[in-house]
């Protein structure tokens, strides 16, 4: 059964790669596999869980009177009472906080907020407009977080590009920006946060040594890109001409939702910093105040106009299978967590290449990036996390701040770029603009791997003089 799991997580990922060869959605091939990981863990749970691992609490309630329990039984139990809902909680927390940005995301749209952004974009040159997203997405990214900022800047394209093979590879690109924006700031990615609140990195300490190996993560990809693209774009006939399309609000309605969604996606992490509370809590708080904003400036339309404009018109638009598609996800890789074969994953690299010196730190955290484009970067470092204890011996390699934390923390960001569903931001693109996983393999994964190694020497140089 534990190598069945394996088995079925492999086929279930090539039915999402191969999507349009089998003409089968991705979210529904991503909620099978997660749930079929769990029904064979289930089923196989006498002889996968470690009865070691099982809380006391549990083995008391399926004890007879002499104290014997009943192997099976009990890690059934420990499996679908406290496993999964256990990472329920964590996978809900993030669904909730997709849904929730992408509904602010939405109602920004239909009050024309974006263009607030895109009238300021003159440019219709391919280039210069790649650039310019590619940097805004990188230090918005920093400033919000990677996952709500490829939302954003997906919408963003979609009123500025009209073509679709030009959009996706914008697209492409702002899923490495995105990342690599994310890897240096402590609320950027959902792992970099996860070693601050840890104490494995302190947030200046990242700031300083991790933004420029970033900044290459996404500059010479850019760079490369930059022989390939020529002349323009062609913009969409509602952005460009005002005949073709009549405003829905008006210029000072657009200000205000605009700025209040910005705000409100700007509050997130600044909520859950002060109260510790999950940043799905700031969300619906932002979500919750835009909808009070917009319910009290609508409230004298007639009541098609007010529908359209509200959060229950938009909610409507929000793309529920992309929902379902990462919650599939998040299912299947949280199984493996649970089973043990990512733990075991680790500890073979570990094994294998040692981390006791230098190279051996720059290897696994190498590794560990490259397997965070194939599973979620979130079990891998916190199996890592597990796995070695914030500790100044080892010539400071794992002390706070030290080289295998921080490096950690760049790879774990990055490294999931080369693949489209390597990273939440990926998942989010992937659902928002159709993009196929062999597309995106073809034109994006080699700019994404050759940038992801670019920025690692680069912090490899920082290391001679920081460590």
């Amino acid at each position: 059964m534990y190598t069945l799991m394996i088995v079925v997580f492999v086929l279930g990922y090539l039915a999402i790669a191969l999507e349009h060869n089998i003409h089968v959605d991705k979210a529904a091939s991503a909620l099978i596999t997660g749930t079929l990981c769990w029904a064979i863990y289930v089923l196989g749970a006498e002889g996968i869980v470690d009865f070691n691992t099982i809380p006391h609490f549990i083995l008391e309630m399926f004890a007879d009177e002499k104290g014997i329990t009943a192997p099976l039984e009990v890690t059934q139990h420990y499996v679908t009472e406290f496993q999964i809902l256990e990472h329920l909680g964590e996978i809900a927390s993030i669904l909730f906080f997709l849904m929730g940005a992408m509904t602010i995301v939405e109602l920004i749209d239909a009050h024309e907020g974006f263009s607030v952004i895109t009238n300021r974009i003159k440019t219709t040159s391919r280039l210069k407009l790649m650039w310019i997203i590619c940097i805004l997405t990188f230090f918005f990214s920093a400033a919000l977080d990677n996952l709500t900022t490829s939302i954003v800047m997906v919408s963003l394209l979609k009123k500025l590009i009209d073509d679709q093979q030009d959009r996706w590879l914008f697209a492409g690109m702002v899923v490495i920006a995105a990342n690599a924006g994310g890897a240096w700031s402590p609320i950027g990615d959902v792992t970099t946060t996860m070693l601050w609140i840890g104490g494995q990195i302190t947030a200046s300490a990242v700031i300083i040594k991790l933004i420029l190996p970033s900044l290459f993560a996404i500059l010479i990809p850019l760079f490369i890109l930059s022989f390939k693209i020529k002349g323009n774009v062609k913009r969409p006939l509602r952005a460009n001409s005002k005949e073709h399309f009549i405003n829905p609000t008006t210029e000072r309605e657009r200000n205000i939702v605009f700025t209040a969604g910005v705000l409100g996606l700007l509050f997130v992490p600044i909520f859950k910093t002060y109260t510790h509370l999950p940043p799905f809590m700031g969300m619906m708080m932002s979500l919750g105040v835009l909808w009070l904003i917009t319910e009290l400036m609508h409230h004298t339309k007639n009541r098609e106009a007010r529908y359209n404009l509200s959060v229950i018109g938009v909610l409507r638009k929000v793309d529920t299978a992309s929902v379902l598609f990462f919650l599939g996800i998040l299912l299947a890789v949280a199984s493996l967590q649970s089973a043990g074969q990512l733990g075991e994953l680790a500890n073979t690299l570990d094994n294998s290449i040692g981390t006791d010196t230098k190279a051996g730190v720059y290897s696994v955290s190498l590794i560990i990036g490259i397997l965070s484009a194939i599973v979620d970067n979130v079990p891998l470092v916190a199996a890592s996390m597990g796995m070695y204890n914030i500790d100044a011996a080892m010539g400071g390699l794992f002390s706070q701040d030290g080289l295998f934390w921080e490096f950690l923390a760049y790879c774990a960001g990055t490294g999931g770029s080369a693949l489209i569903i390597g990273s939440a931001a990926g998942v989010a693109v992937m659902g928002l603009e159709n993009i196929s996983f062999g597309w995106y393999l073809r034109r994006i994964s080699l700019l994404a791997l050759i940038g992801y190694l670019a920025g690692a020497g680069v912090y490899l140089i920082q290391g001679s003089i920081f460590h």
